[in-house]
Order: structure tokens, then C-alpha cells, then sequence
């Protein structure tokens, strides 16, 4: 094997350029920090949490979504893929150009 050969199994990371768009905001900070716990939110409930309209929240979630932040799953269901979660329900996700410790937010 090449030494310079990224394995298979190894997954991309987030673009970088969306990663930095993606965590501009506060209200996303937020909504990643709920997500560590684990439990896919649905989007109304995180629209709860961080004080706007489920149809601005959904709008948050979609530049999650396209940065590959969080995964859609079952319908309106949203978690943090398990491979940037290196503390199952910790504050932390690592999205492997940066290290986000969400217990300040």
C-alpha cells in the first residue's frame, strides 16, 4: 500500500469552505449541541429549543444537511453521523478540520 493512499474505509471530511458557512451561526452551535445527545430531533422540536418557526429552522438545517454536518433520517428525523461523534452523548463532534466542545453553548 501506498503511504500516501487514503484507506477505503477512511470517510471524506466536510467540505471546508461549508463547514466554516455552516457553524456561522449561533442558532446551529445550538442545534449540533442537542444533536450529540444522540436522539434524532425532529425538526420542530429543535425549532423549540433554539427559539424560531420550524420553517426557519428547516432552512438551518438544510446548510447542516449540504455541509454534512447531519444526516436526515426517517422523514424530518436529524442526527450527527455516528463518525463525528467521538464521545457518544458528550458535547463534542469532531468533523475532523476542527473540534467542536459544544458545553459552553
Amino acid at each position: 500500500m501506498n503511504p500516501y493512499e487514503i484507506p477505503a474505509s477512511v470517510q471524506p471530511l466536510p467540505n471546508r469552505a461549508l463547514l466554516a458557512a455552516a457553524l456561522a451561526a449561533e442558532s446551529r452551535w445550538i442545534i449540533l449541541k442537542e444533536l450529540t445527545k444522540g436522539e434524532p430531533r425532529m425538526t420542530i422540536e429543535l425549532a423549540r429549543l433554539i427559539g424560531t418557526s420550524p420553517d426557519a429552522t428547516a432552512k438551518q438545517m438544510i446548510m447542516l444537511r449540504r455541509a454534512g454536518l447531519v444526516e436526515q433520517v426517517y422523514g424530518k428525523l436529524y442526527t450527527i453521523p455516528k463518525k463525528y461523534l467521538p464521545m457518544p452523548g458528550q458535547p463534542v463532534v469532531d468533523f475532523g478540520h476542527c473540534l467542536l466542545r459544544l458545553d459552553a453553548v
